[in-house]
């Protein structure tokens, strides 16, 4: 049953229409190419069948400086292994630091300790070019990978651009993330010069990590440096108690600014890693190319978002999140950035919207789980805070619940471009997002990306409008990841996205086309788990759980509840021992502390048998339709089905 209202919620006025950047583009395509485009829906269509063509004028829009070579797609059917732009060389730095006045605000920071900084596009010019020569110092080359434990703060672009200028790879995690969870990750890639902060403030506590770094260090093999960045002021004492441990400060001086350098390498030449945690292993590593992550991104920016050079852009993110590559992005179209770590409720609810008034926010993006925490909270910004500036506020990491859709348009601003979107870690994008043109229907995402050939499928591979279905691509697009890492015959990338219909890239997630042509995102159709918009794989809960002595194995499934997945945790225990209070405690300090705060369960339960396939594999997605009372397909493929009643109409999960 759709969640979708035939009465919009908002409708941009014909004169925001009119100069919208989708508006402009339209007259564009139409003046180079012959057509009769009336609008963002023709555009789409357009865009889908002339993809060479249309990135082209992505290209064109984005002003990219570098050489685009005379071809923009080679191997346009094939998926994986279509190429854009195959004759092209560019760096993804050099575009973020395209020309600009020195006195101009690249970043705005505020950290939760009130920390409160602007950083001029001088200052970000001048911290670039010390840290790139300290890169260069230490041996980084192209190919080589940076890592970076740190907070959302401008120090951390700053690393990430010296890296990517250079034509080195750059990954992050954020510094709440365990000793396990960092090394899961950057063990895999062999950073050559690791960053990480001396720690960082949340919720009111300051949180030291010393000595996590001093547990991690020691095993990244082959760190020529590490280096800590000052947030408690503790930098060089952290430092000292490290091997190669060098402080910020001590690391950038030998270098005073100079002219910067930029490697100009193939369009999708590695740029980033980034993590994506499945049910069983170490997370993949997915490597995504400079070219088709700034192409996506400015597309994003500019059309779907409509933001303008000078707009100032907030999204509330780790730098364990896409979304923080997204936001960095920004700089690519002359935007400014408003960068926040730490709580967005400490000290009190309204912190964000503080930001947002004093630094006029264009855009406001945030998650879904936030916006019905402010709905909860029954608090209403639009009252109490000065939003002229606000053009549009966009939420993601899982589905907007329909009256948190009303919310927005009640109490935060009733003329605002509200954009639910949907996308990942895999594409470093949206798939489905905003379109600042068209009206906004409660509980729907507007559209699909432009250039992006979305559809959804039945089961047997036909596709679908007004019922459930898998999200495909039917397309290649520019941001489809350049490989994973430590994957030499591309076998981990294909059983990823292109195992359940050839030569179509298959997400993962549920999705419903409504009869507006927007669309609904029903959740994850696989066993990814998704609390408060951030994908958990249930592997590196496992890893942690079964850590503890008395647990003989686990199952973790994402519960829908209160508008959000809460991670259930069963666990099969040794005969004798008791689920407690004391046990329960353990086992979620054990998950806290060895992956993250994220990972800890909302929900621990005592099961007494587990259930498998006849080849030995756990299933979670047959217990997750027990739990929310769904039919379970393909019960004769497990060994002890009898097991699956053992999870059906518990009552500890009614509560």
């Amino acid at each position: 049953m759709s969640a979708a209202s035939d009465e919009p919620l908002w409708k941009p006025s014909p004169e925001r229409i009119a100069r919208s950047a989708v508006t402009a583009l339209v007259r564009t395509v139409n003046a180079r190419h012959g057509t009769a485009l009336t609008g963002f829906r023709d555009l789409h269509a357009w865009s889908v069948a002339h993809p060479g063509t249309f990135w082209e004028e992505v290209w064109d829009l984005g002003d990219i400086i570098g050489e685009r070579g005379a071809s923009a797609l080679v191997d346009a059917e094939a998926m994986p292994g279509a190429r854009f732009f195959p004759e092209a060389r560019l760096n993804y730095a050099e575009n973020l630091l395209r020309p600009r006045g020195r006195d101009e605000v690249a970043l705005v920071f505020r950290g939760e300790d009130k920390v409160e900084r602007q950083v001029s596009f001088g200052e970000l010019c001048d911290l670039v070019s010390r840290l790139q020569q300290g890169l260069r110092a230490a041996g980084v080359g192209v190919g080589d990978r940076v890592a970076a434990t740190m907070p959302n703060m401008p120090e951390t672009i700053a690393i990430m651009l010296a890296t990517t200028s250079l034509g080195a790879i750059f990954s992050s995690c954020s510094p709440d993330f365990g000793e396990r969870g960092i090394l899961d990750r950057f063990g895999q890639i062999a950073p050559k010069v690791y960053f990480a902060c001396d720690g960082y403030w949340y919720s009111g506590k300051r949180v030291a990590i010393g000595d996590k770094l001093k547990s991690v260090v020691p095993h990244l093999a082959d760190t020529a440096a590490t280096v800590i960045v000052p947030y408690l002021g503790e930098a060089a004492e952290v430092a000292a108690g490290l091997p190669n441990g060098v402080a910020l400060d001590a690391f950038l001086a030998p270098h005073a600014p100079a002219p910067l350098v930029f490697e100009r390498l193939p369009f999708n030449h590695p740029a980033f890693i980034l993590f994506s945690s499945g049910t069983t292993g170490v997370p993949k590593c997915i490597v995504h190319g400079a070219g088709g992550t700034l192409l996506q991104h400015v597309k994003e920016h500019r059309l779907h978002c409509d933001l303008a050079p000078g707009d100032r852009l907030f999204y509330f993110t780790t730098c364990g999140w896409m979304m923080w590559n997204w936001l960095v992005t920004g700089l690519a179209s002359n935007l400014t950035l408003c960068l926040f770590d730490g709580s967005p409720f400490a000290p009190g609810p309204s912190v964000l919207f503080d930001y947002a008034e004093k630094e006029g926010f264009a855009l406001f993006g945030t998650s879904a789980k936030y916006i019905d925490s402010l709905r909860k909270e029954g608090l209403k910004p639009g009252e109490t805070h000065d939003l002229s500036k606000l053009k549009a506020l966009t939420s993601t990491g899982s589905p907007l619940a329909p009256e948190s859709f009303g919310y927005v348009y009640e109490a935060i601003k009733a003329d605002l471009h509200l954009a639910s979107i949907s996308g990942g870690t895999d594409i470093v994008s949206c798939f489905v997002l905003g379109d600042p043109t068209a009206p906004v229907y409660k509980g729907e995402i507007q559209a699909p990306g432009l250039g992006m050939a979305v559809e959804v499928w039945s089961d047997e591979g036909r596709p679908v409008v007004g019922e459930r279905g898998e999200l495909v691509c039917t397309k290649p697009f520019p941001s489809m990841p350049v490989m994973f890492w430590n994957d030499p015959d591309g076998a981990k990338y294909h059983a990823a996205y292109f195992e359940r219909f050839d030569n179509i890239w298959c997400h993962g997630d549920f999705a419903e086309w409504t009869h507006h042509g927007g669309i609904i995102i029903h959740g994850r159709s696989d066993a990814t788990l998704n609390p408060q918009g951030v994908r958990i794989g249930t592997a590196e809960i496992y890893a942690q759980a079964e850590q503890v002595p008395e647990i003989v194995e686990a199952l973790a499934i994402g519960q829908e509840w209160d508008n959000d997945v809460r991670v259930v945790l069963f666990v099969r225990l040794k005969p004798g021992a008791v689920l407690d209070a004391e046990l329960e405690k353990r086992i979620r300090t054990q998950i806290r502390t060895g992956a993250s705060p994220r990972h800890v369960p909302a929900k621990i339960v005592a099961v007494a048998d587990i259930p498998r396939t006849r080849s030995g594999k756990i299933t979670e997605l047959a217990v997750r339709d027990v739990v929310h009372n769904r039919p379970v397909k393909n019960t004769e493929a497990l060994a002890n089905p009898e097991s699956l009643e053992l999870y059906r109409d518990l009552p500890d999960l009614a509560v």
